[in-house]
């Protein structure tokens, strides 16, 4: 299996190997010369520290201060494939990062503040978009029950119709789906029946006309 190229790799072992040149190990990081495992100190890589991942600045700033560098990567057998799991880099570039990125914690801090204050304002005019977008196709819809559809829809991350690319665009089909969805939950027995062991599309065939009855009923324009 192939592993990144384009500069130094240094492989995380899943056996025991040994170096074939000094003849220690079992070694816990190493290097393939000519399909050899060498160890860090006979490859010149022993003088540098392991940076893991998930830092992403600090591993940028590390990576850019250090002269000498090597990518560490871990065979994943389900994947059938070579994922990294940090930086080799110099002790001395990795002082500085650190030291860097606690200089400008604050500003990254704020910046976080901002980006999530921004996130919510946008996820309140979408949630109010929705709910509008729902009023306009079932006009019957209780109003409360509007907003509560489409706060749930609309959850950031939630993988649910309304973040879906349709949802975003308010489309009426995936405006529907959510109502439908929300009708399916609260106004008919769905829930109990799959508690009941009823096979969800049998589940859904029992409640399809319960269903439609209500969205029928919220079609309508309501009676001043």
């Amino acid at each position: 299996m192939a592993y990144p190229t384009g500069h130094l790799v240094v492989i995380e072992p899943l056996r025991r190997r040994h170096c074939a040149e000094c003849r220690r190990g079992p070694l816990p990081l190493h290097i393939l010369e000519f399909n050899a495992p060498r160890c860090l100190d006979c490859a010149d890589l022993g003088h540098l520290v392991l940076l893991p991942r998930g830092d992403t600045a600090l591993t940028r700033r590390a990576r850019e201060g250090s002269s000498l560098w090597a990518v560490v990567v871990r065979f994943h057998r389900r994947r059938k494939r070579y994922e990294r799991q940090g930086l080799l880099v110099e002790e001395q570039a990795l002082a500085r990062a650190e030291s860097a990125c606690l200089a400008d914690a604050d500003a990254r801090e704020r910046r976080r503040a901002r980006d999530a204050a921004r996130r919510a304002a946008e996820d309140t005019r979408f949630t109010a978009a929705f709910a509008a977008a729902v009023h306009d196709l079932f006009p019957g819809c209780p109003p409360e029950r509007a907003r509560t559809v489409a706060a749930h829809t609309s959850v950031r991350g939630s993988g649910r119709v309304g973040r879906s690319a349709a949802g975003r665009a308010l489309d009426e089909g995936a405006v529907t789906a959510a109502v439908r969805a929300s009708v399916r939950h609260e106004d008919t027995p769905y829930d109990g029946l799959l508690m009941a062991g009823v096979p969800r599309q049998e589940a859904r065939a029992r409640v399809a006309g319960t269903i439609e009855a209500v969205l029928e009923g919220w079609r309508a324009v309501p009676q001043a």
